[in-house]
């Protein structure tokens, strides 16, 4: 007798090809077989009669790495049909980390990973991490090795080079977590202390994922289409794709790009002719026109944040730096004023959540690089803003983005404070929803870049297809009304029409109802 038996809807099977009406045998958390069984017997059957059935959506680029251990359930994704979450982005994470890494991580991170507590879990490494998840969260979860916790655990915060010595410290704990199932390894090119790795640095640690199959996922240095004093005449998207195009060739490893927001005009013919020569490089992409950060990475200097939170705080409170900072303020990276404040985690602060920089300062009574200056002190580095991407991208360029063979879904999500960015509940949802119906590529495109895809880049090689032999995480929604509600005013709604979420076998989510089970996994790469 099977486990679960989910008939009569019509299958997306992620390959790409044609959707066909079959059922899906599932037994001992596995697909075992796809066809029509109108005599067989299982314990639950799942009538999906009317619905498209497809393999579970994989979420390439997520912040939940601290969120799934506070909230399970995570409805957030499970409400959208995304069953697997690739967490360890960005070079600044959990695991591996000693617990003075896991401190600097839990704080430095607290604007995108949430303030969070867990007296009853401990862990260092990378299978210590992945194993929390077992049988305790509604989704799986798997992960990279961060750049910026190799570097801190031999480095410190040193801005220097690190050594020969270092970079062989750093290459053996990279090693180690590959060997604990980790898919490959991240960095954070704008974040600290992955912002002070050298592209010699980032080729030695990715010599060490290579023979593991690993692939190198980076927050490159840029992505804007403008030529900066240091990109060497070049869009600063180009010149940061040539650093990593550097590393793949250096390395040998596969390369990804983490969230291309950027202008697809500038950015794409150049990423065609790195594929025509043979590079191996991918990305994932959000489907929004704002992104969302950590105030003090988009906001200060990268000087005044030297030595961690600490001495960025005292610099902070300095009235000697904050003349200094003046000028810089005067002429930001970005433009601060329609900067959108997500979570501010200070009670005296939490009532500007939701104003942008230019109305939280006025209503402080102060200019905007005062206003930053005294709520980042306040809130222990921990505000969150959501922010504008450059006026020059469109959304004409999220769907040439978004429609290109190299692309997977990666939300980006952060679930933390009282306006998040709405790409964490709502990002799937508007992929399989508004841009199929709105004719801007196919349901069987979309389920494809949006579960095969992820699963194959990451090492996951029984995700992200219904085909026999597979982990069953299957879902089945309804096309004609699966949509975000979401919003920037309202990050939090969770999308609609999404009927059945099968995970590992076992129904999380079943007519439209959630169920109590926690079936996901500490999934490890292969």
């Amino acid at each position: 007798m099977l486990d679960v038996l989910i008939t009569g809807g019509r299958l997306v099977d992620g390959t790409g090809l044609p959707a066909t009406y079959a059922d899906v045998a599932i037994e001992n958390g596995r697909i075992v077989d796809v066809g029509r069984f109108p005599n067989a017997e299982a314990k639950q059957r799942i009538n999906a009669t009317g619905l498209v059935v497809a393999p579970g959506m994989v979420d390439t680029h997520v912040h939940g790495d601290l969120p799934v251990l506070a909230d399970p359930y995570h409805e957030a994704a499970i409400r959208q049909g995304v069953t697997t979450y690739v967490v360890g982005q960005d070079g600044v994470a959990f695991a591996p980390a000693s617990p003075r890494v896991m401190d600097y991580m839990r704080r430095y991170t607290a604007g995108f990973n949430g303030i969070f507590d867990f007296p009853d879990r401990t862990w260092s490494s990378v299978d210590d991490y992945l194993n929390l998840f077992n049988q305790r969260a509604a989704l799986n979860v798997c992960t990279l090795i961060p750049n910026g916790n190799m570097r801190m655990e031999v480095m410190g915060l040193e801005t220097r080079k690190a050594t020969a010595d270092e970079i062989q410290q750093m290459k053996r704990m990279v090693r180690e977590g590959m060997e604990q199932g980790a898919v490959g390894l991240s960095s954070g090119l704008d974040y600290i202390p992955s912002l002070y790795a050298d592209t010699d640095e980032l080729v030695a640690l990715c010599e060490e994922i290579t023979p593991y199959g690993g692939v190198y996922v980076s927050h490159m240095r840029g992505y804007s289409a403008d030529v900066l004093p240091h990109t060497n005449g070049e869009p600063a998207v180009v010149w940061s794709l040539r650093e990593m195009e550097a590393i793949q060739r250096r390395a040998g490893c596969a390369i990804h790009v983490s969230h291309m927001n950027t202008i697809a005009e500038v950015t794409l013919p150049h990423l065609d002719l790195m594929i025509k020569n043979g590079v191996d490089v991918t990305y994932d992409l959000y489907c929004y026109l704002y992104g969302s950060t950590i105030l003090g990475m988009i906001s200060l200097p990268p000087e005044v944040q030297t030595g961690g939170i600490e001495a960025t705080i005292a610099r902070l409170l300095d009235p000697k730096v904050r003349e200094e900072l003046k000028a810089w303020f005067a002429n930001p990276r970005v433009p601060l004023e329609n900067i959108r404040l997500g979570c501010v985690p200070a009670p005296e602060w939490k009532h500007y959540e939701g104003k942008t920089l230019a109305q939280a300062a006025t209503m402080a009574n102060m200019s905007i690089g005062d206003f930053i200056c005294t709520v980042l002190p306040a809130t222990g580095m921990a505000t969150n803003t959501v922010v504008p991407h450059p006026k020059r991208r469109t959304e004409a360029d999220v769907i040439a983005l978004m429609k290109h063979p190299a692309m997977m879904g990666g939300s980006d999500g952060i679930f933390i404070g009282g306006f998040p960015h709405p790409r964490g509940t709502g990002c799937y949802a508007k992929y399989l929803g508004h841009y199929v119906r709105n004719g801007d590529w196919t349901l069987e495109h979309a389920v494809s870049h949006l579960s095969h895809h992820g699963a194959k880049r990451h090492g996951l090689k029984d995700r992200g297809l219904v085909v026999r032999g597979y982990a069953a995480d299957v879902i089945a929604f309804d096309a004609a009304t699966i949509a975000d509600r979401s919003t920037y005013d309202d990050g939090h709604a969770k999308a609609v029409g999404m009927q059945h979420v099968v995970v590992n076998g076992v129904a999380v989510l079943l007519n439209g109802e959630r169920t109590k089970a926690l079936p996901g996994r500490g999934l490890r790469r292969g």
